[in-house]
C-alpha cells in the first residue's frame, strides 16, 4: 500500500482584527479626517469670503501698503512686514530662553525640582493671552523703554536699530519708543517659550543613554557631552520647536493688539513706535467694516492662514523626524 502525502496547506499570516483594534482604527481615522476636514473648511470659507476683495485688488493686495477698502486701495505689504517683524523679535527672545530651559530640565536638574520646572512651564502655557498683553502694556513697556533707548544710542549705526524722525534726526524721547514691534515681540516671545521648551526638552530626553555614558566615560565634561551628544541628537527638536513657536507668534492677536500703535506703512525701525500685524488688523477693523471691508479682512486672514499652515506643517515634519532619531549627528 503506497502512502500519498497531502499537499502542504499555506497558512495565512494575516490575523483578523479584534473589536477593540477595529474601534481604535475607526476612532483615529475619524479624528484625523475631521481635523483635516475642518482645516479645509476654514480655508474654503476664507477663500470664498475673500474672493470679492481679491478680484478687485489682484496682485496689488500683496504689495500695497495702504488699507482703505472703501476706496479700493488696500493691501497687506506693511501689515505682513509688521507681522514678521514682531515674530522675528519674538524668536530672538524665545529661542535662547527655550533652549536653555529645555537643557536645564533635561540635563541638569533632577527629582522634584525637575517635576516642578515642568509644571511651571506647563502653567506658563496655560496663561491667557490677555494676561500677557496687560502685563506687557502696564509693566514691561515702562521697563523696556530705557533698554530700547540705550540700544538706539549705542547701536544706532545699525539702520533698523536707529530711531529717527522723517528728517533722519535721532529721537530720544520715551514716546518714540512706546508701542513698538520690539516691545510686542518680547511679550509674544515669552508667550511661545513654553511651547518651544516642551518640544526641545522631549527631543533632548530621547538622546541615547549609551552615547551619553560613552562620552562621559571618555573624559568628556557634562557640557561637552551635551554639546556633542544631546544637542546634535535634538537638532530636529530645536528647529521644530522654533518653527512651532514661529507659527504661534505669527498668529498672536490679543497681546499684540493691546501693545502696538497700528500704522499702515513699513516701519524699518524696530524700536520706534508704530507697527501692525494681520491678526491685530482683523481685531481692530472687524466690528466697523462694511461687507467689502470684511472681504478684505478675510483676504488678509487667508494669507496669514496659508503662511501659518506652511510653517506648522514644516515644523511637524521636522519634529516627527527628530523623534525617530533621524537627526542624530
Amino acid at each position: 500500500m503506497t502512502r500519498t502525502d497531502a499537499p502542504p496547506v499555506r497558512r495565512s499570516l494575516v490575523s483578523a482584527p479584534s473589536r477593540s483594534d477595529s474601534a481604535f482604527t475607526a476612532v483615529t481615522l475619524t479624528a484625523g479626517a475631521t481635523t483635516v476636514g475642518i482645516m479645509l473648511a476654514v480655508g474654503l470659507f476664507l477663500s470664498i469670503r475673500a474672493s470679492d476683495a481679491l478680484k478687485v485688488s489682484e496682485f496689488s493686495f500683496l504689495v500695497e501698503q495702504q488699507w482703505s477698502p472703501e476706496t479700493h486701495v488696500f493691501g497687506i505689504a506693511a501689515i505682513l512686514f509688521g507681522t514678521f517683524n514682531v515674530a522675528i523679535v519674538a524668536m530672538g527672545v524665545a529661542v535662547p530662553l527655550a533652549l536653555g530651559t529645555a537643557l536645564l530640565i533635561s540635563e541638569v536638574v533632577t527629582g522634584r525640582l525637575r517635576s516642578a520646572l515642568v509644571s511651571l512651564v506647563d502653567l506658563m502655557a496655560a496663561v491667557p493671552s490677555v494676561v500677557y498683553g496687560l502685563w506687557g502694556l502696564f509693566f514691561l513697556q515702562a521697563n523696556v523703554i530705557p533698554v530700547a533707548q540705550w540700544i538706539s544710542t549705542y547701536f544706532g549705526w545699525i539702520p533698523f536699530l536707529r530711531v529717527s524722525d522723517a528728517a533722519g534726526l535721532p529721537l530720544s524721547e520715551a514716546s518714540a519708543f512706546t508701542s513698538s514691534a520690539f516691545i510686542a515681540g518680547i511679550v509674544v516671545g515669552l508667550m511661545v517659550v513654553p511651547t518651544q521648551t516642551s518640544v526641545m526638552q522631549e527631543a533632548f530626553s530621547q538622546a541615547p543613554i549609551g552615547e551619553r555614558e560613552g562620552a562621559l566615560a571618555l573624559g568628556s565634561t557634562r557640557w561637552g557631552m551635551i554639546r556633542t551628544v544631546v544637542i546634535p541628537f535634538g537638532k530636529g527638536g530645536i528647529i521644530g520647536g522654533t518653527m512651532l513657536g514661529l507659527g504661534r507668534a505669527l498668529g498672536e492677536t490679543i497681546a499684540v493688539y493691546m501693545i502696538i500703535s497700528p500704522i499702515f506703512t513699513i516701519n524699518w525701525q524696530v524700536l520706534k513706535t508704530g507697527t501692525n500685524s494681520v491678526s491685530a488688523l482683523i481685531a481692530l477693523r472687524y466690528g466697523e467694516a462694511s461687507d467689502f471691508g470684511l472681504s478684505a479682512l478675510m483676504a488678509a486672514g487667508l494669507v496669514l492662514f496659508l503662511i501659518t499652515l506652511a510653517v506648522n506643517f514644516t515644523a511637524s515634519s521636522i519634529v516627527a523626524r527628530s523623534r525617530s532619531g533621524a537627526e542624530t549627528g
